[in-house]
């Protein structure tokens, strides 16, 4: 017996593009005028699976635009080289960055989809070389290559690593640098930055202490939120999913995890607006 359960997604994501570019945001598509602030980010700033992510929450707390800038498995690329959204986030009053993980972008030993930056597309030579025993056409995600050329050799891995933080570091300063506003990067996650060689357990992933410590300079701060147990516990509670899709679902961060970031953000966003006011 089958039924048909696609009725049961009720979240309509309002899918929509900015200009030129082609990624693809949540909407409804906002106004890029006025004082309003930007929010770029992955999966957890898009708000899969939550009715109102924390920066629409943000928005109604703030009583000033917010316009979410969140792209589904985005990598920091999907940002540093689209010159339309660096357009809207010069634009912007202020400019909020959730810290992303380092393997959802292309380096000098793989590359990804330019938009889908989950999607592993090609290894270069140089990662062809050191796996020789690898076959990477029977991969199609990041996470799932990444995963098994650790458990094929470890220390061959850590080569690995070291590139995606060293590429992680350079692109996050280019996007930085690209930016003439305000900046504040988030961290939002089930755990504080992790010490370096930790940082592949822990998403964001190969993200670590010393590299968010890095970039910080060059930014207007930190707003570090780690999800309280309360919002751990809540799980799935008051989010809205297909039944088919609660699997992706129980990996997101949970409705409460997203109050916490939004009333965090809040306190650090206030001083920010009426400084640039």
């Amino acid at each position: 017996m089958s039924f048909d359960t696609r009725g049961l997604s009720v979240i309509d994501y309002l899918p929509c593009r900015y200009g030129a570019s082609r990624l693809t945001f949540r909407g409804p598509r906002r106004r890029l005028e006025g004082e309003f602030i930007a929010v770029l980010g992955s999966t957890e700033t898009y708000g899969k699976f939550i009715e109102a992510p924390f920066p629409h929450m943000v928005e109604a707390k703030l009583n000033r635009p917010v316009v979410n800038f969140g792209c589904l498995n985005a990598g920091v690329d999907a940002f540093a080289h689209d010159s339309v959204i660096l357009e809207a986030a010069n634009a912007a009053k202020i400019v909020v960055i959730q810290i992303m993980g380092a393997h959802n972008m292309s380096n000098r030993l793989y590359t990804v989809h330019p938009r889908r930056n989950d999607r592993f597309v090609n290894a270069s030579s140089l990662l062809k070389a050191v796996y020789r025993e690898v076959d990477f056409t029977e991969f199609h995600f990041t996470r799932h290559m990444l995963s098994t050329l650790k458990s094929i050799d470890a220390q061959r891995f850590g080569m690995v690593r070291e590139e995606l933080k060293q590429a992680w570091s350079a692109r996050m300063r280019l996007l930085i640098s690209q930016i003439n506003r305000p900046v504040l990067l988030l961290w939002f996650g089930e755990q504080k930055p992790p010490e370096p060689c930790q940082d592949d357990a822990v998403d964001p992933m190969f993200v670590d202490c010393d590299m968010v410590a890095e970039i910080l300079p060059s930014t207007g701060g930190l707003v570090e939120v780690v999800a309280s147990r309360e919002a751990r516990i809540e799980g799935i509670l008051r989010m809205q999913f297909d039944p088919m899709d609660r699997a992706a679902a129980e990996e997101q961060l949970s409705v409460k995890a997203h109050e916490e970031v939004a009333d965090q953000l809040v306190k650090s966003l206030i001083p920010l607006t009426r400084s640039v006011d």
